[in-house]
């Protein structure tokens, strides 16, 4: 973004939405912790963002701590390998919790349920994962049988729709099976294109009276279990005023800030960048199109960025 536009911007925006930074520098003093999302932040589902991957590096460089929390169905083990493939190096975080890792949790507290898995399920990461975890296969089973259902819809909108799911999912509702949600996503980028996500199936079966389980974000399993590992790691915990969610997705990632008492960095590149930048994500953000953004949400983010950049 040019610098006299970015002021301009700035200028319009002091008193009217929540602060415009240039770079995470500006935030980062006052937290200890990052809770970071990953696609839309990190990377666009084919390449990393090298500035983003920098400004992890340099947080992690002062002494900062960097758990990165996605709702990828896949176990964070998964995750990791993927990241290299893309760009993401090891070095700019500490620990990756994901939607899978909360799935599989829940899945083996409930080891004698029947599932019906809707979406790939057998042969996915998380099909193994739960696999390795519960030294075998989990019991599948039909509709009819089921005492749960499993969603992990990822749709190509060039094959599938959203409505090609109501007739399972009727089905669903009449048997009163609950719904996990392996990823409470509705839309996730990939390249220049939006697919919708498993979270767009659990919204139309909550709508219709279904139960739904949400594994990832904006519950708080997942924030938890992010909470946990540091934890673990450090010997003590970390106080909630610091530690900082960054993400672009205002129902997930900024939501689930809110609801969870952290602060958040909001980047507006990410899935709203047609909303809020009109030209993709080297246009400039549209100082107009944010504050109505905003004015039709029942929350705010504590501070925006373009993109993550030191």
């Amino acid at each position: 973004m040019h610098g006299g536009a970015r002021g301009q911007i700035l200028e319009g925006f002091t008193r009217t939405v929540p602060r415009l930074v240039h770079g995470l520098a500006e935030l980062a003093d006052a937290y200890d912790l990052l809770l970071c999302d990953v696609w839309g932040v990190l990377h666009d589902g084919l390449a990393a963002y090298p500035a983003a991957v920098e400004a992890l590096r340099r947080f992690r460089a002062q002494g900062g701590r960097v758990v990165l929390v996605t709702n990828s169905p896949s176990p964070s083990r998964i995750v990791a390998a993927q990241l290299v493939t893309i760009g993401v190096p090891r070095e700019a975080y500490d620990s990756i919790v994901s939607s899978g890792d909360v799935t599989a949790a829940l899945l083996l507290a409930r080891e004698n349920a029947t599932l019906y898995p809707l979406g790939a399920f057998e042969g996915t990461d998380l099909h193994d994962e739960i696999c390795r975890l519960r030294g075998g296969p989990p019991r599948l089973g039909p509709i009819e049988t089921a005492d749960l259902v499993l969603c992990t819809v990822y749709i190509d909108p060039e094959r599938e729709s959203l409505a090609d799911y109501d007739e399972p999912l009727r089905r669903c509702l009449a048997r009163g099976l609950d719904l996990v949600c392996a990823n409470p996503d509705i839309v996730v980028q990939h390249g220049d294109k939006l697919y919708y996500c498993a979270g767009a199936i659990a919204e139309r079966y909550a709508a219709a009276g279904g139960k739904v389980l949400m594994a990832g974000k904006p519950f708080a399993p997942i924030y938890e279990a992010a909470l946990d590992r540091v934890r673990t790691s450090i010997g003590e915990a970390i106080e909630r005023s610091r530690v900082l969610v960054i993400g672009d997705a205002m129902r997930t990632d900024i939501k689930g800030a809110k609801t969870q008492g952290f602060a958040s960095l909001f980047v507006t590149s990410g899935i709203h960048r047609d909303e809020l930048h009109g030209e993709g994500r080297n246009g400039e953000l549209d100082a107009a199109a944010y504050r109505q953004f905003l004015a039709g949400a029942d929350f705010a983010p504590t501070a925006a960025i373009a993109e993550l950049m030191w």
